[in-house]
């Protein structure tokens, strides 16, 4: 299994389009096979989901995601977990032993800044 956390200093990062780094995980029976920091460019949700489904996450672990980007991830057959905050390394642990709380309510930090306040209508909703 591969987990991907968005991350950044060794925290879940809380926006996900505009995240520079993904911690991934690669676990084999329930033993940590790889672990390593991605860079990435900050381009979008859009490049950040790709990036997922290429390299073969099964499991993407954030903080703030909107619903789009969320049903990105949904669409390749990703499971989601927003809404998290705190250290990186303990979330992954968290999740596999079934203890993460995540969230079905999509929110777009920082969106007043980037947009001028303006989300487009899709921040908080809920996926169906």
């Amino acid at each position: 299994m591969k987990i991907a956390v968005i991350y950044e200093n060794g925290m879940v990062y809380q926006h996900f389009g505009h995240c520079r780094a993904v911690k991934l995980y690669t676990f084999d029976d329930g033993t940590m096979t790889d672990m390593q920091v991605v860079n990435l460019n900050g381009e979008g949700h859009g490049s950040v989901a790709e990036f997922m489904s290429a390299n073969g996450v099964e499991a993407v672990i954030c903080g703030g995601i909107g619903a789009p980007a969320a049903k990105l991830l949904q669409d390749k057959g990703i499971e989601l977990c927003a809404g998290v905050q705190g250290d990186a390394d303990k979330a992954v642990m968290d999740y596999l032993m079934g203890r993460l709380k995540c969230t079905d309510v999509f929110t777009c930090a920082d969106h007043g800044h980037h947009h001028g306040g303006e989300c487009g209508g899709h921040c908080g909703q809920r996926l169906g």
